[in-house]
């Protein structure tokens, strides 16, 4: 064969192995977790995800929701975990996201703590007080939000912006007086601290708060197989705690793994777990939450967080940025 005949084959062979490293290349994903006590840490500690897909998962972990809205608007992550709060934010800046599974309905999980000896036995009484909180979070939006419900104003407190490991060092060293939070830190300043407010009780006044799962849409779209693994994955996990929710002791494999991923101490997470609600499928698609009830929520959140100047404009429609596309497909409806 002479080389003018042999040239092209190779040159051909050469890029069918390129198009073939490309393609490996595209089954991998880097999905955004923080420390919220969630069963489907079962799933990130057990490899199922990677098992059944063939995907390369990179989990990385992140101290706010505002670190996971901005690690994906620069492209370095495709999934994320975060609160209302950063999600309602994140859709009124633009952002091409979208909200396809509700974590966990934050009930309880976040309470505002004042510290022992403090003086504050209500919201009223935080004016001229320290409180910590990781802005944009949906702990600083009840913060914020109870405190103009209570007639508070926010000019005399002094808010800080801290990420819950810098709550847990501030709290210790006594640089604050209050702060609203959830665990692990919420279990370590409950020791030594008066619950005064939840965000159960709060969003029950009007303003719900939850966590929730939202994919960059252009990588959802190329990815859809993956998108309604993960969902089927993130339902069996919750699936599994609500029905064997007594196992799930300090001890268990189960309740390690949350601790693991979390950097919790396994003996409060089963407390702090039952704090939370964990939707079902049926419940994610429903007109509470996926179907009607989380764009209001986003809605809700981004006018509360333009009045605050977080972000400068709401959005007409926040439905676009929530879909149940991938939880209908779990159904197999």
């Amino acid at each position: 064969m002479n080389i003018h005949a042999w040239l092209p084959r190779a040159l051909g062979a050469l890029a069918l192995i390129g198009c073939g490293a490309a393609a490996a290349q595209t089954k991998e994903v880097t999905i955004a977790h923080q420390d919220m006590l969630d069963p489907y840490r079962i799933v990130m500690e057990s490899g199922e995800l990677e098992k059944a897909t063939g995907y390369k998962i990179n989990w990385r972990m992140f101290g706010g929701g505002g670190d996971v809205i901005r690690a994906m608007a620069s492209g370095d992550v495709q999934i994320g975990e975060a609160g209302s709060s950063p999600i309602a934010a994140a859709a009124s800046q633009g952002q091409d996201i979208r909200l396809f599974w509700i974590l966990d309905d934050i009930a309880d999980a976040e309470a505002l703590v004042a510290r022992n000896g403090s003086g504050i036995e209500s919201v009223k009484d935080l004016k001229g007080k320290k409180v910590g909180v990781p802005f944009v979070s949906t702990a600083h939006y009840q913060l914020m939000v109870d405190m103009k419900k209570k007639g508070v104003d926010p000019k005399t407190v002094t808010v800080m912006n801290m990420r819950p490991p810098e709550v847990a060092a501030a709290w210790e060293r006594g640089d604050i007086d209050a702060t609203f939070i959830w665990d692990p830190v919420l279990s370590k300043v409950k020791s030594n601290g008066k619950v005064i407010a939840t965000s159960g009780t709060i969003g029950k006044a009007g303003n719900p708060t939850f966590d929730g799962m939202v994919v960059n849409a252009d990588w959802a779209a190329k990815n859809e197989a993956f998108m309604v693994a993960f969902v089927k994955a993130l339902a069996k996990a919750d699936a599994e705690y609500r029905d064997n929710a007594a196992k799930w002791t300090a001890d268990s494999p189960q309740v390690k793994a949350v601790a693991k991923w979390t950097k919790a101490d396994p003996k409060d997470v089963p407390a702090a777990m039952k704090l939370y609600r964990f939707p079902t499928l049926e419940e994610q698609a429903s007109a509470t939450w996926l179907g009607g009830g989380a764009a209001k929520a986003l809605a809700d959140t981004s006018a509360f967080l333009k009045e605050q100047g977080r972000v400068q404009e709401v959005k007409p429609d926040y439905g676009k940025f929530v879909t149940t596309k991938y939880v209908k497909e779990a159904m197999g409806k």
